[in-house]
């Protein structure tokens, strides 16, 4: 037969192609039964496609790389690590204030730890013998020489004070030194070295950069001696501010796009083009220049500038960047001669413009608050519960789904009937579904069998194929859920077919004769088979939203195994 596949899944392509030679019209149609379609809980949109995610800081960084670029500029890393002197040097009597800003690099003293005849008498009664010898390392003073344990020991502690050593290999290095396990190198550094478990960190002169202008002084002071100007450098990077708080719009750590100009005939002109250059290629337009109230003492009197520019989108007025020249006398400091422009933006400032973000730390760190679904997310969250593994008796929901949307509108009293033999096992079982109604007058099914699940701004519907006997204040609702929102692609009938068929499985298993099935009117998604994860239902009720499923199936049925 044409239909059949083999046990791989294939089909026979030379029976396919005899067929259309024979026939092209009917093996068009019949060949449609080769492609099996998936179990309702494959298909879509329960079916998604996974893919990578970026982070909006990194998008806007590489996009303002690609401006830069494209604007003839060449990128450089500037220092992370400044001396508070160059502070100084670059920011006069302002230096206190920005300092106030700054996070100081501190660490931890290297103590001079000896060797008393307590620790020595605590070491062996852990059970080491300190006395004798040991195999040491090769070097200048130990190579062809016996040391004790003690003596060992002592090497060690010589070493980390003096910083030959790392702190992070002190428990190897003891463990080594004394033959013994690194469990207990570090409960001999534990218990008999208390010293350095309370020593406290001591702050150097060694500032995290709060500005990107502290690096710049730095790499320009060497490139003006290697190369000629004018030249044109960018860099995009983390800086660091001890902010009194993080807010909204406050973060202690960001990233600045700086870009610096270095010739001899730059002027504040030169920081216009520049802003109006680089901006205009995120959205902006009409920018403004207005004199920055701060006049830091690093730039040149009246050459800061903020930068205000309008976005067409957002319909209004942004200060997004600023600029100004360095001061001539910060330049001499580090032996530059010429005119150096400035200009720095916030990379999160930009990415929360371009991404309509409202708070800065929901936009960087959003592992750290609410995750929303979208309603696809939630449509791929929503799952048919019981459902059979044998192939045939899934395939029977099938049948009973077509019988029932078939003669859902007969008049009762009336049944109708699904019967099949299916293999179970070695044994050969005969199933007969009757699915019936005897209240006189009544129809088969309620109307609710044809409804599907549908999501819908966060909710979770089932929308009727028609609105005819829908309450005038619910239809525009379910009409907006039908046009805008995610179909599931479940009817209530699929589902309970399912269930059914599922309990048949079971009823084989367990060898029962026969079973009721009696669904009147659906209140929840459980009524009609279907389960939601946790996830989503975690969502729909965070936001007030709903699942809203109710209708009338009226559906009854008995099963018997024969």
């Amino acid at each position: 037969m044409v239909n059949e596949k083999n046990e791989t899944g294939r089909f026979n392509k030379e029976e396919v192609l005899k067929l259309a030679e024979q026939d092209f019209e009917k093996a068009w149609k019949e060949t449609k039964d080769l492609i099996k379609p998936k179990r309702i809980n494959s298909r879509y949109p329960r079916l998604q496609s996974t893919y990578g995610k970026t982070h909006p800081i990194n998008d806007t960084i590489e996009s303002l790389r690609q401006a830069y670029l494209r604007m003839g500029f060449e990128e450089y890393m500037n220092p992370v690590i400044v001396d508070e002197r160059d502070i100084y040097k670059q920011f006069g009597p302002e230096a206190m204030a920005v300092l106030d800003r700054c996070f100081y690099l501190a660490g931890l003293p290297r103590p001079d730890v000896g060797l008393s005849d307590e620790k020595i008498k605590a070491i062996k009664n852990l059970g080491i013998d300190l006395d004798k010898a040991v195999k040491t390392a090769d070097t200048k003073s130990t190579k062809n020489k016996k040391l004790t344990g003690k003596e060992a020991l002592q090497n060690i502690l010589h070493g980390y004070k003096k910083g030959t050593l790392d702190g992070d290999d002190l428990v190897l290095e003891i463990s080594n030194a004394l033959e013994i396990s690194s469990e207990m190198g570090l409960k001999i550094l534990d218990d008999v070295f208390p010293e350095f478990k309370e020593l406290k960190a001591v702050a150097s002169s060694l500032t995290l950069r709060s500005h990107m202008t502290s690096g710049w002084f730095l790499t320009i002071s060497d490139l003006v001696k290697k190369r000629s100007t004018p030249f044109k450098l960018f860099s995009i990077d983390r800086c660091f501010r001890r902010e009194q708080k993080e807010d909204k719009s406050h973060l202690m750590t960001y990233h600045s796009a700086s870009c610096a100009i270095v010739g001899e005939n730059i002027d504040i002109n030169d920081g216009k083009v520049i802003a109006e250059s680089l901006l205009s290629q995120f959205g902006f337009t009409n920018f403004k220049f207005i004199p920055d109230d701060k006049k830091s003492k690093y730039y040149t009197p009246e050459t800061q500038t903020e930068v205000y520019a309008y976005h067409e989108e957002l319909g209004e007025w942004i200060e997004v960047a600023t600029f100004g020249i360095y001061s001539p006398i910060a330049l001499s400091k580090y032996g530059i001669d010429v005119p150096v422009m400035n200009l720095g933006l916030g990379v999160e400032r930009l990415a929360m413009i371009k991404g309509k973000f409202t708070d800065v730390r929901e936009m960087v760190y959003p592992q750290f608050y609410e995750y929303k679904l979208s309603d696809r997310d939630m449509a791929s969250m929503i799952n048919v519960d019981k459902m059979p593994v044998i192939d045939e008796i899934y395939n029977l929901s099938n049948e009973l789904t077509n019988i029932c949307i078939e003669n859902k509108d007969e008049i009762a009293p009336c049944e109708f009937i699904l019967q099949k033999e299916i293999e179970f096992g070695e044994i050969s079982k005969n199933i007969i579904i009757n699915v019936f109604e005897k209240e006189e007058g009544k129809k088969l099914l309620g109307p609710s069998i044809l409804n599907e699940i549908y999501v819908y701004d966060g909710n979770i519907i089932g929308i009727p194929e028609s609105f005819d006997g829908v309450k005038e204040e619910f239809k525009e609702f379910l009409q907006n859920g039908k046009d805008n929102g995610v179909n599931t692609n479940i009817t209530y009938i699929e589902a309970i077919s399912l269930k059914i068929a599922s309990k048949i499985e079971e009823a084989l298993i367990s060898n029962t004769k026969e079973f009721k099935i009696k669904i009147p009117i659906v209140r929840s998604l459980s009524d009609i088979n279907l389960k939601v994860d946790d996830l989503a239902m975690k969502q729909i009720m965070s936001n007030s939203k709903m699942v809203d499923v109710r209708g009338p199936v009226f559906l009854n049925a008995t099963v018997k195994i024969e």
